[in-house]
């Protein structure tokens, strides 16, 4: 492996064939100092009556080791005292009158008291290396992950493109005809999984990143605990937003009760797919929130203000794909769809797609189809002067099925 190839890779090892975070063997590798472990063990003891070092080394995510150094760190200063022994290398701990007083100090600053977070650094690092180091989408892979919908070679041939080079997408055309599906099936071709943080910090800002709403954990066998498990491993991750979204659920949520930082839905979608979906029907003007992504679309930089003032670059290192059924040029100018990778018109079908999508719908759900039925649902079609829509073929099946 090139030095190239090992940037972000500090403190990663090969675990049974799949690079995997390393635990640290003592404070000075976990990118934070004593003091600031310290106080998340003592806010994390605070929540309980008595703890254990194995149960501390549980909740921190840190080896049992590091634990125990930070406990009897914590003890010198007369902030927790030593209760009992509950078996080898593993004390029984209980915080004292002065350790209860600073914790509650410690939690009006911040409330977070999870897994021990990594550095803004070590997160950046290592999400550029597995950016970087994808396996490569090949053209059957989209053919086979797209083949349960009915598009034309040429639509199926820019996913491809879109896919494999990891650029955004830009999807438009009249409603029901498939949109947000093919996003989701774009989105399968990926079968890898990645490393994401639980929380990152900022100095003295926590921002918590692991979202279990979001991202579905991988489990991973370590009985050795050979693993850094600050670290958690997750499928690609797919996060889907509607007309609910507002400009400001695109920057850090600061909360008032915790005390810390929940990251944005974009940030907990790098190293998979972010989909905006009915586009032009947000809470804002189309521009506004247009203006937002240029940067990120430009530079695959984001820029995340915190309440001090002090702004964060994170890494934008997603698959963006911006959905609408409205026309084009009335929610994008042509700035952003310059910046936009490719463009993909979903049409309405035509009479011969649309007989397709019927009979495969209908198939998959165990019915055949006479021919004169289906010339009688086009037909009605016609009369009413409706469009074909994808989406319906499906839903008339069901009402059969309903029936």
């Amino acid at each position: 492996m090139s030095e190239t190839d090992q940037v972000g890779l500090e403190n990663w090892m090969d675990f049974n064939g799949v690079i995997a975070p390393q635990a640290p063997d003592e404070i000075s590798d976990s990118g934070f100092n004593e003091i600031q472990l310290s106080e998340l063990t003592l806010k994390i003891g605070a929540t309980t009556t008595q703890f254990t070092t194995e149960w501390a080394s549980q909740k921190t995510c840190l080896p049992a080791a590091i634990v125990e150094e930070l406990c009897w760190s914590l003890k010198d200063d007369q902030l927790v005292e030593v209760v009992g022994q509950a078996g080898p290398l593993n004390y029984r701990y209980a915080l004292t009158d002065r350790g209860r007083e600073h914790a509650k100090r410690l939690m009006t600053i911040s409330g977070y008291v999870g897994p021990a977070p990594v550095s803004l650094s070590a997160y950046t690092n290592h999400l550029l290396w597995e950016s970087h180091h994808h396996p490569p989408v090949l053209f059957e892979q989209v053919e086979t992950a797209l083949s349960d919908i009915v598009l034309t070679e040429d639509a199926v041939e820019v996913a491809a493109l879109a896919v494999s080079s990891g650029r955004s997408l830009f999807l438009f055309g009249p409603p029901g005809n498939g949109k947000t599906t093919i996003s989701r099936l774009l989105h399968n071709v990926h079968s890898d999984t990645i490393w994401i943080p639980h929380a990152i910090q900022v100095d003295s800002s926590l921002i918590r990143v692991f979202d279990p709403q979001v991202h579905e954990v991988v489990d991973i066998d370590d009985p050795d605990r050979e693993l850094d498990h600050r670290w958690v491993r997750i499928k690609r991750p797919f996060v889907l937003v509607g007309g609910e979204l507002a400009l400001d659920d695109l920057d850090l949520k600061w909360s008032e009760s915790r005390h810390y930082y929940e990251a944005p839905p974009h940030m907990k979608a790098n190293g998979g797919t972010f989909v905006i979906d009915d586009f032009g029907r947000q809470r804002m003007a189309p521009e506004d929130l247009l203006n937002r992504w240029i940067v990120p679309l430009e530079t695959r930089l984001d820029y995340l203000a915190l309440n001090t003032g002090q702004r964060m670059e994170v890494p934008f290192e997603m698959m963006l794909i911006v959905a609408t059924n409205l026309r084009v040029e009335d929610v994008a100018d042509p700035a952003f769809l310059r910046r936009m990778g490719y463009r993909f018109h979903v049409h309405a079908p035509t009479v011969e797609l649309y007989r397709e999508i019927f009979v495969r719908f209908a198939n998959r759900s165990g019915m055949e189809v006479d021919s004169s039925v289906l010339d009688d649902v086009i037909q009605r079609y016609t009369s009413e002067h409706r469009d074909l829509r994808a989406s319906e073929a499906g839903e008339l099946i069901q009402r059969c099925q309903d029936i």
